[in-house]
Formats: structure tokens, C-alpha cells, sequence
């Protein structure tokens, strides 16, 4: 009973514990995924011309930069049109006086549209077309400016035009205006008056009444300078400018624009009437080919002249220099003589010269156009333009002039390299030609073969004698080239101006040679027509 019980009592149990037992729910559906965070826009890039470092073409490349924003009394523009001064390639070069370590973003000048208004900006509004001026950084497609160095372009001109105007126009305006005092009846002597300053130099001369002008060119400019007011164009590749102008004005001239430097600063003072004024901005003499050249540089500053005061009180002439770069703190006299030149274009009086215009991804190329002085007025980048040509793969241009010698210790080693290659190999020959007859048969043949078709090799004494004889050639050359760099003396200094040589290492000066703006064609010394004239300006 007592068993039954309790059997009866565990059966009970097991029937509760069965009941109890959760039955399994049916799968409810996945709850919805939250959706994710909404991805923060990518910060806005715009395309932009980085100068990587100092040297060719190659230092310069398009990149995607963050795009600039509008601060405070500042102006976002859209770039339309950048110009292109002769101060970037030496810049690029690292002859710059005012120089920005690399990597940095070149361009002092361009046109384009306001895109937005930094606070505190008034006068202007958004949509106006408009001509910028900066110290760098130019080179975007979007740039921010201060507000301060932001004119109104007018209606009637086009982008390419504003961009070309403000560098080559201002500078000509203050060296003819201010420094040189131009007036009617006087003459002027503009140094690569197809360029961008020599452009604007010879437009704004001719704004003055009876202005003679002389003017530097490649001959096959000179038609074009002609138009644009030269009275006489000189090529210089092919006669001596002091001579040409002394033989049409015995007394010489009035003011002298010189963005050379060196021995024609010389020439210059020379050429200078009582009371006349030379005013330098630039030492564009320093400039050869694509890369910097030091010998280039020395040669410049030895022939550099220091005047001193007494010497001038004795012939009654005055000097000056210029670089707009430096009149950054100067706003008011900046804006009023650009607002001068902006008035002038409304009445019809100047027109900047445009040569061409390049793509951002042809930068090298439209620098190469003005390093081989192939422009007529100014060269000009622009954000939108389409490359001519793809600019992926090709190679950058190379400058056309003569091609550096490779240094003596250079060739010894190739050929040292050379003769331990042919070395190696004839001890390869002569260990195969012991090991099988039958090659060394086949190869005595192959040698008769050559000698029977006039191939015959040449000994290793032969080399020798060959290498040695070489060797002396280059000495001799190398004796000759040194011998006629002694001989050379700067050019003849006026007969009442006293001329002091300047140690290039001694002068804190001699850096500040390299001008912000300098133009297109350059006179040079009758030695140096033949390696070809690198230096030039397409401001």
C-alpha cells in the first residue's frame, strides 16, 4: 500500500513536472537593423599646382587640396585664369629672394568669380567677377583672398585679361610713374619689350606725349612690339643695343627699365642722359636653361656695379630698384594705381597681350614656353581648360639648350665600367673555349668571319691608347675653358662713374637680385649668344 502510495505519489509528480515544461515559443522576427550614422561629407578638395621642391619641371604637379574657406574680411573666388610670371620659375629653381620652403603653392595673380563673403567683407558681392593679387597661392581652382586685394574687373574684359594684368602692369606703372618720372619728350629703353612687363611698359610710355622708345627683341618680334608702340627695335642676338641706341641718340636716353642685372646694369648707366634714370627689378641674367646654374649666378653678381653717391652727384644720373613683392604693406598706394590701370583699360589706352593659355596638368609645358622665349606677352593657366595632349605618362619637357657635358670623373667611370664588363665577358670566352673545342672551332671561325667583314674588334691596348688619348683631349679643353673664363673682364664701365666689384659672398644684397616680375627676352654678352639666352619673362 505503502509502495503503491508512493508509486502513485511519483507518477502525480512526473504528470506535474511534464506540464510545466515551457513549451517552445515560435521564432519571433528579427527586429529591424538601427540604421547607421549618416557618414560626415567628405571635406571639398580642389585641384591646386604644388611646387614639390626646388629644381626642373618635374617639381611641379597637381594635387587635390583641401579647399580654402573664407575668414574673416576675406573672399572666396573661383579661379578662372592664373597668370604666369618669370619670379615662378625662379622660384622653382630656388632663386627667389623671397623664397617659401617647399612644398608650396605658387601664383600672385588671377581672375574668377565670388563664390562666398568672409565676414566683415563689404563692397562686394557674390557672383562679381573679379581681378585677385596675393603673394602666393594663386594656383587653385578655389582661393581664398583678402578682401583688400580683390578689384572689380570690368565688364568688357575677359578673364585671360584680368589675370594677365596685375603683376606686368603694376610694375611697369610705379618704375615709369614714380620712379622714372616719365614725361613728354623723353626716351625709354625697354629690355625684352615682348614680354609681359615690357608689354605693359611700352603701352603705358605711349600714354605720354612724344615718348621715344627703344626696345630689345628676337627679330622675329619685332613687328609685334612695333604695334604695340616701340619706336626702335634691336635685336640684340645680333647687334649691340648700347651701340644701336647711341648711333640714333648720341646722348643716350631718359630711363632705362633693366630686369637683367649683371653687366647690362653696366651698360645701362651708360646709356643714361644727365638726369636720366635707370630703375632695376630683376636679375633675369641669372637664368639659364632649366635648372639653377651656379656658374650662371656667380658671373651675374661679380659683374654686379656699386655706384657710390659721389659718382652720381658727378654725372647727375639717379638708380632705383623695384619688386612689387615688397610693397605688400603698402594697400592704399597698390589699389590706387591699379584702380589708375583699370581706367586706362576702360578708355581704351593699354590691352594686355595674351600668348597662350595651358591647362594646370600643362604647367610644365606653358613654363618651358617661357623659358625658351617663344611668348609674346603673357602666359596664362587656367583650372578649366582641357589638356592638348594627355598629361599622364608623358614626359616632362626637357630645355632645349645645349646639353650638360657629363664631368670628366663621370665618363672615366663609365668606361672603367665598361672595360670591367668586356673583361668579365672575354674571360667567360676564353674559360668556354677550354672547355670545349669544339666552341673554341666555332668561335675561331666566328672571329675570322668579323674580321673578313671589317669587324674586327679592338685589343685591350688598343682601347687603352684610345682612352688615354681622350683622356689628354679633355684636359686640354677643360685648361682651354679656364684659360678664356680669366680673359673674360666685365663690360667697360662709364669713364666718370666710379665701379666697385662686389664679392658675392660679402653682400647681404646680392640675393635680393632675383626679381618678383621680369619679362620675356633678354640681352646678353656676345659669348653667351651661342649656348642661347635661358632667361626670360612672360609676366
Amino acid at each position: 500500500m505503502a509502495e503503491g502510495g508512493d508509486a502513485a505519489t511519483v507518477a502525480h509528480e512526473a504528470g506535474n513536472a511534464v506540464q510545466e515544461t515551457p513549451k517552445a515559443e515560435p521564432e519571433k522576427a528579427a527586429a529591424p537593423a538601427e540604421p547607421a550614422p549618416p557618414a560626415e561629407p567628405a571635406e571639398p578638395t580642389v585641384r591646386t599646382i604644388v611646387l614639390t621642391g626646388h629644381g626642373g619641371y618635374d617639381k611641379l604637379s597637381v594635387q587635390q587640396k583641401p579647399q580654402p574657406k573664407a575668414g574673416k574680411g576675406e573672399v572666396l573666388v573661383r579661379v578662372k585664369a592664373a597668370g604666369l610670371n618669370f619670379s615662378e620659375l625662379m622660384v622653382r629653381q630656388g632663386l627667389h629672394d623671397r623664397m617659401t620652403k617647399p612644398p608650396v603653392v605658387l601664383g600672385m595673380e588671377a581672375a574668377g568669380v565670388i563664390e562666398e563673403l568672409g565676414e566683415d567683407v563689404s563692397g562686394l558681392e557674390v557672383g562679381q567677377n573679379v581681378i585677385c593679387l596675393a603673394q602666393t597661392g594663386m594656383w587653385r581652382e578655389i582661393v581664398a583672398v583678402p578682401a583688400t586685394n580683390v578689384f572689380i574687373m570690368p565688364e568688357e574684359m575677359s578673364y585671360e585679361e584680368g589675370a594677365a594684368i596685375p603683376l606686368s602692369y603694376l610694375t611697369a606703372y610705379f618704375m615709369l610713374f614714380d620712379f622714372g618720372n616719365l614725361r613728354p619728350g623723353k626716351s625709354l629703353l625697354v629690355h625684352i619689350a615682348a614680354g609681359g612687363v615690357g608689354w605693359a611698359a611700352t603701352q603705358l610710355a605711349k600714354t605720354v606725349d612724344n615718348v621715344t622708345i627703344f626696345g630689345t627683341a628676337s627679330a622675329s618680334k619685332h613687328d609685334a612690339i612695333k604695334e604695340n608702340g616701340v619706336d626702335h627695335p634691336i635685336d640684340y642676338r645680333t647687334r649691340d643695343y648700347a651701340e644701336e641706341i647711341k648711333n640714333i641718340s648720341p646722348k643716350g636716353v631718359d630711363v632705362v627699365l633693366d630686369p637683367l642685372g649683371g653687366a647690362d646694369t653696366s651698360k645701362g648707366l651708360q646709356l643714361l642722359r644727365p638726369m636720366g634714370k635707370i630703375v632695376t627689378y630683376g636679375s633675369a641674367n641669372m637664368v639659364k636653361g632649366e635648372n639653377r646654374n651656379l656658374m650662371k649666378m656667380a658671373k651675374t653678381l661679380w659683374q654686379s656695379t656699386s655706384v657710390s653717391p659721389v659718382s652720381l652727384v658727378k654725372t647727375n644720373k639717379a638708380i632705383a630698384g623695384f619688386q612689387l613683392a615688397h610693397l605688400t604693406g603698402e594697400i592704399e598706394l597698390v589699389r590706387s594705381a591699379f584702380q589708375d590701370i583699370l581706367n586706362m583699360y576702360k578708355d581704351g589706352k593699354i590691352k594686355p597681350r595674351i600668348d597662350s593659355v595651358w591647362a594646370f596638368e600643362q604647367v610644365a609645358e606653358a613654363m618651358q614656353q617661357m623659358n625658351e622665349r617663344r611668348n609674346i606677352g603673357k602666359v596664362i593657366l587656367s583650372p578649366e581648360k582641357e589638356p592638348t595632349k594627355p598629361a599622364e605618362g608623358d614626359a616632362a619637357p626637357t630645355s632645349p639648350l645645349k646639353k650638360k657635358k657629363p664631368s670628366l670623373f663621370r665618363r672615366l667611370s663609365k668606361r672603367a665600367s665598361r672595360s670591367k664588363d668586356e673583361g668579365e665577358k672575354k674571360d667567360e670566352v676564353k674559360n668556354a673555349k677550354k672547355e670545349s673545342p669544339i666552341k673554341q672551332e666555332e668561335q675561331e671561325k666566328a672571329d675570322d668571319n668579323k674580321a673578313t667583314n671589317g669587324h674586327v674588334q679592338q685589343t685591350p691596348e688598343d682601347e687603352k691608347i684610345e682612352d688615354e688619348a681622350a683622356e689628354q683631349t679633355e684636359e686640354k679643353v677643360d685648361e682651354a675653358v679656364k684659360e678664356e673664363k680669366k680673359d673674360e673682364a666685365p663690360a667697360e664701365e662709364p669713364e666718370k662713374i666710379e665701379v666697385a666689384v662686389e664679392n658675392p659672398a660679402e653682400t647681404d644684397d646680392a640675393k635680393a637680385a632675383a626679381a618678383d616680375v621680369v619679362p620675356d627676352d633678354k640681352p646678353v654678352e656676345n659669348e653667351e649668344k651661342a649656348d642661347g639666352d635661358a632667361s626670360q619673362e612672360a609676366n
